[in-house]
């Protein structure tokens, strides 16, 4: 990942030098400078507002697969269904987490930085289009978009930010997603199963080629970390995120209520859906989730945290996603038989979402209270006796477990000063 960095060594103002040309008032006055406020700017939350719209396409896209054929009948789902729709969610993370680590290293008030950031944004609009039939008719669109966004954002650093350490960091990445391209652009052509190897050995290219830092023989070593973070900035966007797909719940659940008639028992069903989104965003919030930005600043190596809370936040959406699936499930059948796979969506959203926590909280305090691994227990537990049970039924239970965790958090936490940030060494 490159050497630790601090801040202010990669954010500075002033110009740099360091076996090469001093960097340009013009490439400095694109970085963030020391003491700028950290808040995400209204830029980044318009940039949101599209993966409002893509997480929505991404659930419909699990309900489908939880409703087709063989899939619903097995706990257990094939590539070629639910694994599909998670290679499309990883590739839109993948793109949604960068932006928000690129406004974290420069200054989105610059305008190049804004054009980066819009661009990225109907490039992303793109992908959320093409997410409905993206292994099928609309795979070129995807795939192409994805590398266009990839290596265009790339390459526009490399060009602009000439004299700056930072841009041999972009040389490196640039190298990454060009490797990442090949099978992604050629798996836009393959029959079903060899697009799906090769769209999974592009985002494997991507994700380890992020998690090393981009190395590349022979260019040298950067003299900066690739993942130098301002901490309080970084941790708003994961809340912000957080929010966003917890909203997309919200959003789907009254959407589904509307496309059937309005009973009792669908009426049930929303209001368990809408406790259940309640329950999560509590348990989010709950200490870690109130000073991330500490513990990332408090860390002796804040961009390996900063990957970590990235974890933690990559687990902990898909969760809320797979619970969303699960409660439009709910909705459109509550009073049915449970399909093994339905309730693996009902109670897998859920558990997922714990573990995603209980990483989270381990960022911030190097530890994990024991209501999180329960919680996670519980589910599995209950799991097989749930397949068969009315579906409302089994969304009650998962409220439940996810209710005595937050029930646990609050009477840990009352009457009690907020903990500081102690993350791990």
């Amino acid at each position: 990942m490159g050497g630790a960095a601090t801040w202010y060594d990669c954010f500075s103002d002033k110009p740099m030098k360091r076996g090469g040309p001093v960097t340009t008032n013009r490439v400095a006055n694109l970085l963030r400078k020391r003491g700028s406020p950290q808040r995400p700017t209204f830029l980044e939350l318009f940039f949101d507002l599209v993966y409002v719209f893509a997480l929505t396409r991404i659930v419909a896209e699990l309900v489908l697969d939880y409703t087709s054929g063989h899939v619903a009948e097995t706990l257990t789902t094939t590539l070629s269904e639910t694994g599909e729709t998670l290679l499309l969610f990883l590739a839109m993370w993948w793109i949604w987490t960068q932006t928000a680590w690129m406004t974290s290293r420069f200054d989105p008030f610059q305008p190049a930085i804004q054009f980066v950031v819009l661009t990225t944004m109907l490039g992303s609009l793109f992908l959320g289009v093409a997410i409905s039939g993206a292994l099928a008719e609309t795979g070129l669109l995807f795939a192409s978009t994805y590398v266009a966004i990839q290596l265009g954002r790339t390459l526009f650093f490399v060009v602009t930010l000439r004299g700056h350490d930072l841009r041999h960091v972009n040389m490196r990445a640039l190298v990454w997603f060009g490797a990442s391209a090949v099978p992604w652009l050629t798996g836009a052509f393959a029959p079903e199963l060899t697009r799906n190897l090769l769209w999974l050995l592009a985002l494997a290219i991507d994700y380890l080629g992020g998690t090393l830092g981009w190395p590349v023989p022979r260019l040298g070593r950067p003299h900066v970390s690739p993942w130098a973070v301002a901490g309080d900035h970084l941790a708003e966007r994961y809340w912000l995120l957080a929010i966003v797909a917890l909203g997309e719940t919200i959003l789907t659940a009254g959407s589904t209520l509307l496309h059937g008639p309005i009973v009792a028992q669908r009426i049930s069903a929303l209001v368990l859906s809408f406790v259940t989104t309640v329950l999560l965003w509590r348990i989010y919030f709950y200490r870690a989730g109130q000073i991330l930005g500490e513990a990332i600043a408090a860390s002796a190596d804040p961009g390996r945290l900063g990957r970590s809370a990235e974890l933690s936040h990559l687990l902990m959406v898909a969760g809320i996603l797979l619970t969303s699936a699960g409660s439009e499930l709910v909705l459109n059948d509550p009073s049915g038989h449970a399909k093994p796979a339905w309730v693996g969506a009902i109670l897998g959203g859920p558990a997922l979402y714990l573990a995603g926590r209980a990483v989270f909280e381990h960022v911030a305090f190097a530890r994990v209270s024991r209501p999180r691994p329960i919680g996670i227990l519980v589910l599995a537990a209950i799991a097989p006796v749930m397949v068969g049970l009315p579906p409302l039924g089994v969304a009650a239970a998962a409220a439940a477990v996810l209710l005595g965790v937050a029930v646990s958090d609050a009477i840990r936490a009352h009457g009690r000063p907020l903990e500081r940030a102690s993350p791990p060494r």
